[in-house]
């Protein structure tokens, strides 16, 4: 069901979406948290359609706010809002509203957002493209507990990633390290079977990949080794070259899907390492609502110290950075005891 509110206001959309819950017969809300997508007319179906996916595992309220640019200085002083109300099967699980600001509410879009907030219950907000330059200190930003951006959509992905380790509030956190999750699963797993030490790692892939530069930032940061970084023709991160004690560990991902696993001593094996849809990588960064502390730390490792060679933070692990990866119980940088430490900074 869809309803359409012309030069409305956040108490007119509250109603409707009341109005629209009885007319379907769900007049209960049952929905876990709020996201507020932020984005322009251009990219709004694709996250709506990215989120509706989500929603499936996460019931949630959706509020898009678009931003509407105005041409003229008359239109610019005039002030409005539309909206579209989206519930049952329109919404995905759970409730969208799309909301159209035109003129100087585009610069107060938070109070138009406060209104239509769930009582009660988290929010998340989501900037697929032309992220604030500090999420946390963004009008809609200081609403949210989790604040999602993506380097990836920027026009200078690197330099993004300095500007965002500068700006880190706990809450922040962004796609291209979401991308990255089963790499890091992998390889932690790779690591936990062997008992060698890592000397060094090169990591390969497209060049000006944010993905690639944090899956580094990573490495360096949890095992203390030099980190190269090799550019490919992708797509995405294509390899991930280990020097240990007892030989080289190799994860290579040439055509975007399967990747190969390459341990000294053992048979070659095939992992399933496809390149994931936005969906999935926001229904991820959805089963969290806590600071992400690894992802912190190896943001502010700097991209300027990939491939220097000297390392200073203590060792730590591998297995303590990957999402749901188990930590191993050791503290030298060894990759069967590579992760004790994560847990402490």
């Amino acid at each position: 069901m869809k309803i359409d509110l012309t030069d409305t206001t956040s108490s007119k959309i509250n109603k409707a979406l009341v109005q629209g819950r009885r007319t379907i017969g769900t007049p209960a809300v049952g929905m876990v948290l709020t996201l507020v997508i932020v984005t322009d007319e251009e990219n709004a179906y694709d996250a709506l359609k990215a989120a509706d996916d989500a929603s499936r595992e996460h019931p949630s309220r959706k509020l898009v706010v678009v931003k509407r640019v105005s041409r003229s200085p008359r239109d610019r002083a005039q002030a409005r809002l539309d909206a579209e109300v989206r519930v049952g099967t329109d919404a995905g699980t759970g409730e969208t509203v799309v909301l159209r600001l035109y003129g100087d509410i585009v610069d107060h879009a938070q109070s138009v957002v406060l209104p239509l907030l769930l009582p009660d219950a988290p929010v998340v907000v989501w900037w697929p493209v032309n992220a604030p330059t500090d999420p946390a200190r963004d009008a809609l930003g200081k609403l949210a507990q989790r604040r999602v951006t993506d380097t990836y959509a920027a026009e200078h992905p690197v330099e993004e990633l300095t500007a965002r380790a500068d700006v880190y509030t706990p809450g922040d956190t962004d796609l291209a390290w979401t991308r990255i999750t089963p790499w890091r699963s992998m390889l932690a797993a790779a690591l936990d079977q062997v008992d060698c030490a890592v000397t060094s790692v090169e990591v390969e892939g497209e060049e000006f990949n944010p993905s690639c530069e944090l899956l580094a930032m990573w490495l360096a940061d949890r095992l203390s080794v030099p980190v190269k970084r090799a550019v490919s023709a992708g797509p995405g991160l294509t390899a991930v070259r280990m020097e240990t004690t007892c030989g080289p560990i190799e994860l290579d991902r040439a055509d975007g899907s399967l990747a190969t696993l390459s341990v000294e001593g053992q048979p070659d094996r095939g992992v399933a390492l496809k390149r994931r849809e936005t969906a999935e990588l926001i229904a991820e960064e959805l089963r969290r609502l806590d600071p992400d502390d690894i992802y912190a730390s190896a943001l502010r490792f700097g991209v300027h110290r990939l491939g220097s060679g000297s390392p200073t933070k203590a060792a730590a692990g591998v297995s303590a950075g990957a999402n749901g990866t188990s930590e191993a119980a050791a503290e030298r940088p060894t990759p069967a005891t590579v992760a004790k430490k994560a847990e402490s900074k």
